[in-house]
């Protein structure tokens, strides 16, 4: 996998006609702003067999910020796609440096709902210790071992699953 910046990104899809630019946020994120020109391929559901150009292709990968379009292009890697470039910084760089975006329907980010939801848990665990019985206050400690684990090794459950719920797919 090559890292390369957003100008650098830009100029190499002007320069080749085939090259192809995805984008592996949630359909919502998507929808919501996203590269003109890009296709949007989820993260969540990525199928080595399914995808819509050849190994040869060039391939520039980007998500929100970055973190989605690295695993994104380990994945092409590990299956064989020759010309993986993860743009550093992703969408946010691309703004940044002013080049065009298409806006669309505003929606939450994946970060800020697991965010919400995470924090939403732990106040319930510790209201219901509290109200209820001590055993209670497991979730949040639960929640709290899953958020070191997700910053450790960059994996956010949570993530994977909000990813999959109706309001983060395609449709209206």
């Amino acid at each position: 996998m090559n890292l390369i910046t957003a100008e650098t990104a830009f100029k190499k899809l002007q320069d080749d006609g085939t090259a192809v630019l995805v984008d592996v946020r949630t359909p919502s994120e998507f929808r919501s702003q996203h590269i003109r020109g890009s296709i949007n391929l989820p993260l969540e559901s990525f199928k080595a067999d399914k995808l819509p150009f050849k190994r040869e292709t060039a391939i520039h990968v980007v998500c929100q910020s970055g973190g989605r379009s690295a695993k994104f292009c380990d994945k092409l890697q590990d299956n064989g796609y020759l010309s993986v470039y993860d743009v550093d910084g992703g969408v946010d760089a691309w703004k940044a440096s002013g080049m065009d975006l298409v806006n669309g329907k505003k929606s939450m980010s994946l970060e800020r709902q697991v965010r919400i939801a995470a924090g939403a848990m732990v106040i319930f665990g510790i209201v219901l210790g509290s109200a209820v019985a001590p055993a209670w206050y497991a979730l949040s400690g639960f929640i709290g071992a899953g958020l070191v684990f997700a910053g450790v090794t960059d994996t956010c459950g949570m993530g994977m699953a909000l990813a999959k719920m109706p309001w983060n797919q395609g449709g209206k």
